[in-house]
């Protein structure tokens, strides 16, 4: 059993969005688990369907009269409104008792947030910032589409088409910088970055 529910990166560029909430899972129908909502302590409703790997798990070992740490995926369909994926959850004492050094408590704490992609739009005077994520290639070879993460917080606009990771937090509805890292530029559409090919340039006149 890993001892985090956020895998490590394995990859530089490696793209991800992905976080913890502790909160708890009411369905829309009381028959059907797949949509509904997280409530967390402070009252805040997130809309929310569960992933099907999750589905049995909740069903038989999971009460939902309680709050639990959930493992989830973020997504920013509507403006000023955050919604989830439940992908997973974090409870060893619950589902696996017998590992003794495991604990269900995490050093980033509850509402803590991993997202790496490519920063596409930047606007510190507004604290507006927008990440693009790619998905992995789907077993039948297909690729999802990309989508955008809405984060607020002041990163420099030097750093725009560049791969970078950010530690965020939850508040209420919004994804909230705490810290950044910048991996790389990202390679144009040639393959090469965009400072790559101005110095070729320059070296040819």
């Amino acid at each position: 059993m890993r001892d985090h529910p956020i895998p490590p990166v394995t990859e530089s560029l490696q793209y991800r969005a992905i976080g913890l909430i502790h909160a708890t899972y009411t369905p829309a129908d009381t028959g059907q688990l797949t949509r509904g909502q997280l409530v967390d302590a402070n009252g805040h409703k997130l809309n929310t369907v569960v992933l099907g790997r999750m589905l049995t798990l909740m069903r038989r070992h999971l009460s939902m009269k309680l709050p639990h740490l959930w493992v989830v995926y973020p997504r920013c369909r509507e403006e000023g409104r955050l919604h989830l994926q439940i992908a997973g959850i974090w409870e060893p004492s619950t589902l696996a008792p017998e590992v003794s050094n495991v604990t269900d408590a995490l050093p980033e704490g509850d509402n803590f947030f991993s997202v790496r992609g490519e920063l596409v739009f930047t606007k510190p005077k507004s604290n507006d910032l927008v990440v693009k994520i790619r998905q992995r290639t789907r077993p039948d070879g297909s690729r999802p589409l990309p989508f955008k993460i809405r984060l607020h917080g002041k990163v420099p606009v030097t750093n725009l088409r560049h791969f970078v990771s950010f530690d965020v937090r939850r508040y209420g509805q919004e994804l909230r910088l705490e810290s950044y890292e910048v991996i790389s530029q990202m390679p144009s559409r040639g393959g090469r970055s965009r400072q790559a090919r101005s110095g070729q340039q320059q070296q040819t006149r």
